[in-house]
């Protein structure tokens, strides 16, 4: 783990609560690492695991609104010219916004739990104007088995909480197939309401 990960972890702890909203909404550190030392924190008895996962889900979401107000009021051209300082490739916001149009605005949930898109599908929806009432409780409900895992497996690995990448690895597999299942479903659905509406 870098120097500056370290340092950036060693404040937010003297933050608690606060420390993980905060990094959550700020995203300067990979959301995985900090889930999962906010899991070695309630295994110390510092922080509680549920008051954890409410500052995680909430933090979180904060920053996929701030993504999606970027793409709402910025468009294409702005993040285009300024994604790599959210590092988000324009190949992300292609992938993104190739799946939001085609499927619609469930995609804000089952993407999620997709690496390639999980961050940049924000963007899309925004840019759709989709209803922002909606955009957050999708994103928000995404958010909470996401938190529980790795802060639940922060509590178990304790001291060794920076192995989270590999021992998260056999839980996270499941989730993407879950998640793959669910975007199906939520794809057939929408054409079934499509042909309907032929009719």
């Amino acid at each position: 783990m870098s120097e500056l990960i370290h340092n950036v972890l060693l404040y937010l702890e003297g933050l608690g609560y606060w420390g993980i909203f905060l990094g959550l909404m700020l995203e300067v550190i990979p959301n995985e690492l900090l889930l999962a030392y906010a899991g070695y924190l309630v295994s110390k008895g510092e922080i509680n695991f549920i008051g954890a996962i409410i500052c995680a889900v909430i933090g979180g979401t904060l920053a996929q609104v701030v993504l999606y107000w970027i793409g709402r009021y910025g468009g294409r051209p702005f993040l285009e010219k300024y994604g790599k300082f959210l590092l988000i490739s324009k190949h992300h916001i292609d992938v993104a916004e190739s799946w939001f149009n085609r499927y619609g605005t469930g995609m804000i949930f089952t993407a999620r739990f997709i690496p390639i898109v999980r961050h940049a599908i924000s963007l899309p929806g925004g840019m759709a104007k989709m209803p922002l009432g909606k955009f957050t409780l999708y994103t928000g409900l995404a958010l909470i088995p996401y938190s529980i895992l790795y802060v639940y497996l922060g509590m178990k690995l304790k001291d060794n909480w920076q192995a989270i990448n590999q021992m998260a690895g056999p839980y996270i597999k499941p989730l993407i197939i879950a998640a793959v299942i669910l975007t199906l479903l939520y794809v057939g659905y929408q054409l079934i309401l499509k042909r309907k509406a032929k009719i």
